[in-house]
């Protein structure tokens, strides 16, 4: 698909709601980076939309993190969509690599309502590169945590459209809020193809029943749907998804480390390593030149 057409296709899909709101730095993010976009959930892999203001866009160090006993939590927050931004996607992987280093399990979680949109809609019209190394940085995050060293527990606060559906699928236990929330991959809905590594994901993720319906059909699923079709493992009361989260990933705190990684990385290991060697490819694809 040529760019200009994939740009289009986003940029003229409708719209949710925006939320402006900033919030102040949580967590250090070593170097200068592109705030995130904010709003709406609307936008396939670039569901992060433009905000209504630079100053609103002015967003960094959208992560806080803590360790409570031998577990890492790290929260997205960029006070709006919690779009996958160079921010955002900067800040998750220095966490996850601090988590890696002093933790035994990890809890992501996002922020009331919003746990992740998809890539930050600014950059992806900044142009073909700008867009292609979004990608790339954010597919890298993706692997990163589909291939965490410690067991990672994704606490799904609210909509996870596109991208943000994805960062949900890499969980090795996932719990989600109950309530009006959207979980899936609008791309098709939109007029884009679903990349090489969302398709692999969502292969290695939901039920193979699911598979078509969640993919080639843009189904967008509410929570109790979403469990059904294998994007989550368990749907409870807003105000008890972070707690729920902390008690699996106590347990899961116990598994031995070496024998967690060699079985994660004998049941994932072929879907990273097709997603790695696909993924330039793909990328050229998606956002080859107009001719």
């Amino acid at each position: 698909m040529a760019y200009a057409a994939l740009i289009s296709a986003v940029a003229g899909s409708p719209e949710g709601a925006q939320d402006g709101s900033s919030r102040g730095c949580r967590v250090h993010v070593p170097r200068h980076v592109h705030g995130a976009a904010s709003g709406g959930f609307r936008g396939g892999i670039f569901a992060g939309r433009r905000g209504v203001s630079d100053r609103l866009a002015a967003v960094t160090d959208p992560v806080r993190y803590r360790l409570e006993g031998t577990t890492a939590i790290v929260e997205m927050d960029d006070g709006k969509a919690n779009a996958l931004s160079d921010a955002m996607i900067d800040a998750v992987i220095s966490a996850l690599d601090r988590a890696e280093g002093e933790a035994r399990a990890m809890v992501l979680a996002g922020r009331a309502d919003r746990f992740c949109a998809g890539f930050d809609l600014r950059v992806m019209m900044s142009g073909p590169d700008n867009a292609r190394a979004l990608l790339r940085r954010g597919s890298e995050l993706l692997l990163r945590l589909y291939a965490a060293k410690v067991p990672l527990v994704i606490a799904c606060t609210g909509h996870a459209l596109a991208g943000g559906a994805l960062v949900v699928l890499t969980g090795d236990v996932r719990i989600a809020a109950a309530g009006a929330y959207r979980i899936g991959l609008n791309e098709v809905a939109i007029g884009l193809p679903v990349p090489v590594l969302a398709m692999e994901l969502a292969r290695d993720r939901l039920l193979p029943t699911a598979l078509t319906r969640a993919t080639l059909l843009a189904h967008i699923h509410g929570p109790e749907e979403a469990r059904a079709a294998g994007y989550v493992d368990e749907v409870v009361a807003v105000e008890q998804v972070v707690p729920r989260a902390l008690e699996e990933a106590a347990k899961l705190a116990e598994l031995g480390r070496v024998p967690f990684q060699a079985t994660k990385q004998r049941l994932r290991g072929r879907t990273i390593a097709y997603i790695r060697e696909s993924m330039e490819a793909d990328l050229l694809a998606l956002l080859a030149p107009a001719e």
